[in-house]
């Protein structure tokens, strides 16, 4: 019977290298096959039950090894949507099944894949090369943080991005210790000031607090510029908020500047024509300021040529406001922004470095609108290996995590882990050992033929 087990686990030990060339096959055929995971093999010996001086010829058992954690090279490409995972995690994604009154219908399971050649199709899903489409987490287009924890799919639409009315006006500038204003006159003192008797009326904010179009040569005699900026209606019709600075005050340790806008440009006679902020901003000797205390005031009610923009927040912050000496005796704006906008088209989508993805608008507008998700598993090597290079979790693998500690890479695409040498080498130590199976059933068939002969 010894030559007889010794073909049967000669034909086991051919099973088992075929099944290895059949993974040597399909890993060389996918070698360019992005994101692909190559198969490795190994071998397991079956010991037959018996005592340790009597026992058998042990057979072998081949399983397959999977390569789900080895990382592939990264390249990079030139379309924007494309990512690729630099580290551990998987894309989540998610499977059409069909179409309902012609917009696509997908399956509620989530699979998980590290093939990242994404692009929109018609209706702004982002579909890769093997037909899943990529999920992740909405963000919050006023805090930019990801709302949820479940991932869903991603779409952008070509719809126009509305307005958004302008409510807050980001300002940091120096005035000048001595304003070289129109009157000004380093010979002649308090000429740079601001002389209320000078006007019809107070235009300072302990004042009537406005400027009346028929004084506006004197207001600018005595003022100096402190910048435009264009701000937004809801509508995303724009205005033009005009500054100018004066100085009212040159007593030591406490100067006193009021800021005016440009509140009608079309007044005539006694109309207002600029308007005081209301607030009173002074600086100590060494230019810092005092007051107002906070980091913010607020422009109340604010009206350019009939246009009512409301309350807009005009923020500073620390340090924002100082009172040094300048050459040119001219306010220096470091920081002049503002949080409005016109409506825009759709113009481009792009995914950032991290996995955010970024919509541009034809008025200049980059809006997040999602954050890739990224998933790991405990043991990634369970996972269920499906068509197209997605796998499925399973009891083995536990369940998705989200947070990887991974990174995406933008505009860059993993390649197949397979290294061609190497399965050439498998390749040959596979045909060798098969050989050599076969050649243990060629000589055991040349035993049996001497046994029949002896009957002869």
């Amino acid at each position: 019977m010894g030559i007889y087990t010794a073909m049967r686990t000669a034909v086991g030990g051919l099973n088992a290298q075929s099944y290895a060339l059949e993974q040597i096959s399909g890993n060389i055929a996918n070698s360019q096959t992005t994101g692909f995971k190559r198969t490795d093999v190994s071998f397991r010996d079956l010991v037959t039950d018996s005592q340790a001086s009597l026992q058998g010829p042990t057979n072998v058992q081949v399983m397959s090894r999977p390569t789900n954690d080895r990382q592939g090279d990264i390249a990079g490409f030139t379309v924007p949507t494309y990512m690729a995972v630099a580290g551990d995690g998987y894309f989540v994604v998610g499977t059409k099944t069909g179409e309902v009154d012609g917009r696509a219908v997908f399956d509620s399971l989530d699979l998980y894949t590290r093939r990242g050649d994404y692009e929109r199709d018609s209706e702004g899903y982002f579909r890769n090369g093997a037909g899943y489409y990529l999920k992740g987490l909405p963000v919050d287009a006023d805090t930019g943080n990801t709302i949820g924890s479940a991932p869903e799919l991603i779409q952008v639409t070509n719809d126009l991005l509305p307005a958004r009315a302008t409510t807050q006006i980001e300002y940091r500038a120096n005035l000048p210790s001595y304003p070289f204003n129109a009157n000004a006159d380093p010979d002649v003192p308090d000429t740079e000031l601001l002389n209320p008797v000078s006007f019809t009326n107070d235009p300072r904010a302990s004042g009537d607090g406005f400027v009346q179009a028929q004084d506006e040569t004197t207001f600018l005699d005595s003022s100096i510029s402190g910048g435009a900026i264009t701000s937004y209606m809801p509508s995303g019709a724009s205005l033009n908020v005009q500054m100018r600075w004066a100085k009212l005050t040159n007593t030591t340790g406490s100067e006193t500047w009021n800021l005016f806008y440009l509140e009608d440009s079309q007044a005539t006679g006694t109309g207002a024509q600029w308007r005081n902020a209301g607030i009173d901003f002074t600086f100590d000797a060494a230019g810092g300021l005092t007051s107002p205390t906070g980091t913010t005031f607020t422009l109340s009610g604010l009206t350019i040529d009939g246009q009512v923009l409301g309350d807009t927040t005009v923020l500073f912050g620390t340090n924002g406001l100082t009172q040094f000496d300048d050459a040119d005796g001219a306010v220096q704006v470091t920081d002049l922004r503002q949080n409005g906008y016109p409506a825009g088209e759709f113009s481009s989508v792009s995914i950032s470095d991290g996995g955010r993805v970024v919509v541009t608008y034809g008025n200049g507008q980059n809006v997040e609108i999602a954050e890739v998700a990224l998933a790991t598993f405990n043991a990634d090597n369970a996972l269920q290996k499906r068509d197209g290079g997605v796998f499925a979790a399973t009891a083995d693998s536990g369940v998705a995590i989200l947070g990887a500690t991974g990174r995406i890479v933008s505009s860059a695409l993993e390649s197949s882990n397979t290294e061609i040498a190497d399965e050439f080498t498998k390749l040959i130590v596979t045909q060798q050992a098969y050989s050599a199976n076969s050649r243990i059933i060629t000589t055991a068939d040349e035993m049996i033929d001497e046994v029949l002969n002896i009957v002869r």
